[in-house]
């Protein structure tokens, strides 16, 4: 791409092929692999050809579900409303910056995607510890930086419909 991103400017989400804006390539391969299997088997009642249709189609919706859910957790978004907000939460130390906290932010909101569906507590120990071995230039232990975590955290799962670890967050 010949275009460079300065460091100020929001990520865009390109197409690492076309270069488009919002792309999600994980969200949608995510979403197509399980559409596929779940077309595929509901395909199989109709026989062979049954199955390879019902996956094509089951792969295009999971695609497009998969992307759906990859954009609502928008990382300018989130990292624009947790700088806005930092300051006013309850475990934040008087005087902290925002990049002090920013870290646990983020890794609150990409670990929802991978846990989705589980409550925060019943992860909780396996964030802890990824936290300590992969916690960057975060000077924030996990006792420090598990409240912007689970913030983080339920903002996302509040962002897509439903309660889906069933929490009430």
């Amino acid at each position: 791409m010949a275009d460079k991103i300065k460091k100020d400017e929001p990520d865009a989400n390109r197409d690492p092929i076309s270069g488009a804006p919002g792309a999600h390539p994980v969200g949608v391969g995510v979403g197509a692999a399980g559409g596929a299997a779940t077309g595929a088997a509901i395909g199989a009642v109709g026989g062979p050809v049954g199955s390879a249709v019902g996956a094509v189609v089951g792969g295009v919706a999971g695609g497009l579900a998969g992307k759906g859910a990859a954009e609502a957790v928008n990382p300018t978004v989130e990292d624009t409303y947790w700088r806005e907000n930092y300051s006013k939460r309850p475990y934040v130390t008087t005087g902290s910056t925002y990049d002090t906290y920013q870290p646990a932010y983020k890794y609150g909101w990409e670990s929802y995607g991978r846990y989705r569906g589980r409550k925060f507590d019943e992860v909780e120990p396996e964030l802890r510890k990824d936290w300590e071995k992969t916690k960057d230039a975060s000077r924030l232990s996990w006792d420090k930086a598990k409240g912007a975590t689970r913030d983080a955290w339920h903002r996302v799962e509040r962002a897509i419909p439903g309660d889906a670890d069933k929490d009430g967050y």
